[in-house]
């Protein structure tokens, strides 16, 4: 079989390059990934900000594989989505020399993969690949600009000096240090509950709640629409009187995440977190409004990227390379998950008799690495669940 043909010019040189990276997309985005978390800030604690440092990867390398394709001349303005996420930064208290250290680790590993490529490949050399590496240069100058401009304007807009002051007080709460909370207005010794939420009219919501609740209010703005909150009394929140509220009262535009009532500063200290890592869930999934307690696990699992990469290459990749067996396998999976582990159910559900059933499991044990069916079926449910939340792409809409 012959070789086949180099481009013949420039322009398909480096559509073919744009194209070689395309197909190392999965790659490239985990190592830009791991290079931008070593970049650490001490402030860099907001869950809503790390959510969205994925999808802004996505978008980053989308744009860099585009202006290899295109040039500088036909490429696109930077994407709304990594100014977005500049805006977020500020609001999260991240300063602009790590979101530049950060973009210019990302570049410089971009940069990396284009030279193997091109090298490789014997797409593009000499003259041609530094003029490839110039353009390059200049568009990301052109998009540090943007970020960078982003990032100083929302900064301007903090809020006053009064509620600055006070979202300094309680972010040092968090951090457990001790602080005087006299000015807050709020009673540390009681039960609290924790929430945070995102969407248009997200304060009036949380006001009408905690009134409806008969609860004290500790609210605080985290950008535009987003909102921290704490629900706090004398007495824990009845949880049957909190679900009928939230059914009748809270509007199904809004994005809500609740976590477990505590008591006293600890106790509210766990709930916020709880609530934290409960939201994207709530982002991620269909229903609006998510308990961590229902969703705990899966919000653990969420925030470690070796997990989930490993359990989608332990048991889920094996069953995608059957072809169109493995539809009906993920699908036999999910119905004998959702029944509850009984076979029974679960043919019931498929249309199919209980011995199919156990003959598609002995099926999948022998698919998957050499271990029991019955010692990994916990991970095989949590790998189809982190599938079901779409979490190994990355979030949809991450980010206000």
């Amino acid at each position: 079989m012959s070789a086949k043909p180099r481009p013949q010019t420039v322009e398909q040189a480096r559509a073919e390059l744009a194209s070689r990276l395309e197909r190392r997309r999965e790659e490239i985005e985990a190592a830009v990934m791991t290079r931008v978390y070593s970049v650490s800030d001490t402030t860099d604690l907001d869950p809503t900000y790390a959510e969205g440092l994925k999808t802004a990867v996505t978008a980053a390398v989308d744009y860099g594989f585009t202006a290899i394709a295109l040039g500088e001349d036909r490429s696109e303005p930077p994407p709304p989505v990594l100014l977005a996420q500049a805006r977020l930064a500020a609001r999260a208290g991240i300063g602009l020399d790590t979101v530049l250290r950060r973009y210019f680790a990302g570049h410089a590993l971009l940069g990396d993969f284009l030279i193997e490529e091109a090298e490789g490949g014997r797409l593009l050399r000499g003259a041609a690949l530094q003029k490839l590496l110039r353009t390059q240069a200049a568009l990301f100058d052109r998009l540090l600009e943007a970020v960078s401009e982003e990032h100083v304007r929302e900064c301007r807009q903090r809020p006053s000096s009064t509620e600055r002051r006070k979202a300094e007080k309680i972010e040092r709460l968090l951090a457990g240090e001790m602080v005087d909370v006299s000015g807050l207005d709020y009673d540390f010794e009681g039960h609290h509950l924790a929430l945070v939420t995102q969407g248009d009219g997200a304060e009036e919501a949380i006001r009408d709640l905690a009134h409806s609740l008969d609860r004290r209010l500790l609210s605080l703005r985290r950008g535009v629409g987003v909102f921290w909150g704490w629900l706090g009394a004398r007495r824990q929140v009845d949880p049957e009187q909190l679900e009928r509220h939230l059914s009748t009262l809270w509007p199904r535009t809004l994005l809500l995440a609740l976590g477990v009532s505590g008591q006293g500063l600890a106790g509210w200290r766990l709930s916020h977190c709880q609530a934290e890592a409960a939201l994207p869930i709530a982002i991620r999934g269909s229903h609006p409004v998510v308990h961590y307690a229902d969703v705990a696990l899966l919000a653990s699992v969420l925030q470690d990227d070796l997990l989930t990469t490993s359990l989608r290459q332990l048991y889920l990749e094996p069953l995608a390379g059957e072809g169109e067996s493995s539809r009906v396998l993920m699908n036999t999976l999910r119905s004998y998950f959702a029944a509850e582990r009984n076979c029974v159910s679960a043919a019931a559900t498929l249309g199919v008799t209980r011995q199919t059933v156990n003959n598609r499991l002995r099926v999948i044990e022998q698919l998957l690495p050499a271990r029991p069916f019955s010692a990994c079926a916990t991970d095989i449910e949590m790998a189809l669940m982190l599938e079901q939340y779409d979490c190994y792409r990355g979030p949809q809409n991450a980010g206000p």
